[in-house]
């Protein structure tokens, strides 16, 4: 692992209990930052602050996201518990299953469009005030490749990333000028828990499209995401990074 240097600062993590956001923490964490842990499952985050606490500073917080004041409430606490923020990593996200745009329900799709767009766009309304104040920080928005081609059968789950690009331009050109860099990563998929959520013609629909016929690993991303939260970051916004194996060269 090469080392990257996030010394004294403080990061945090939604859906930091598993997959790519402990593969995150971990980096971080081994690279000299503290980290606040952000999920709604409650019995994981502990396991995930056990396995990580040796690391360095971890403190957990449980919450729905997609609930501003419960967003407002882990803000403050986290303030409290590390004094500040200054990488913020959005990274929780479902998939919602898959199926036919016309035979989705209406309430997954909300819950989709609620969980991986909504929540993010909660999170820096009540993050970047602080990072403003401070004149620095560093996000990294999760999306993914479906939100550059369309995925079909998963139409939700695209819309959704879609979403999280176009919130991450906007978003880095407002803030170009006040010490604040916004990048998004655009993975291919890593085999996480999400799979679970998928059909087995979806998996490999996915796999088929990627060149380098493999899943990304998700200390793979973690590496993308380490370097866009340092401070070697320091003359790119608004942008989003591939790492799909040579799917997506745009």
């Amino acid at each position: 692992m090469n080392q990257l240097d996030l010394n004294q600062k403080h990061a945090v993590i939604t859906g930091g209990a598993q997959g790519i956001g402990f593969a995150v923490a971990t980096r971080m964490l081994k690279s000299g930052a503290s980290v606040a842990l952000w999920d709604m499952d409650a019995k994981r985050l502990d396991q995930t602050r056990a396995e990580l606490s040796a690391l360095g500073k971890v403190t957990t917080h449980v919450l729905n996201l997609t609930q501003l004041d419960q967003v407002e409430q882990a803000t403050a606490q986290t303030l409290a518990q590390h004094g500040q923020i200054d990488i913020l990593v959005n990274n929780a996200g479902i998939t919602g299953g898959n199926a036919a745009t016309w035979e989705l329900d209406p309430k997954v799709w909300r819950e989709v469009i609620d969980v991986n767009l909504m929540a993010p766009y909660y999170v820096c309304r009540c993050v970047v005030p602080h990072m403003i104040s401070r004149n620095y920080g560093r996000i990294v928005n999760v999306a993914s490749v479906a939100g550059k081609e369309g995925n079909p059968n998963a139409s939700h789950y695209s819309a959704s990333k879609a979403g999280v690009i176009a919130l991450t331009k906007s978003l880095g050109k407002e803030l170009a000028t006040k010490g604040i860099m916004v990048n998004a990563v655009a993975p291919a998929a890593a085999k996480t828990a999400m799979f679970a959520t998928m059909t087995e013609q979806h998996i490999q629909f996915m796999l088929s499209k990627i060149p380098m016929n493999r899943f990304v690993e998700v200390e793979e991303i973690a590496a993308m995401i380490g370097w866009l939260s340092s401070d070697d970051c320091s003359f790119t916004t608004g942008s989003v990074f591939d790492i799909t194996g040579g799917r997506s060269t745009y």
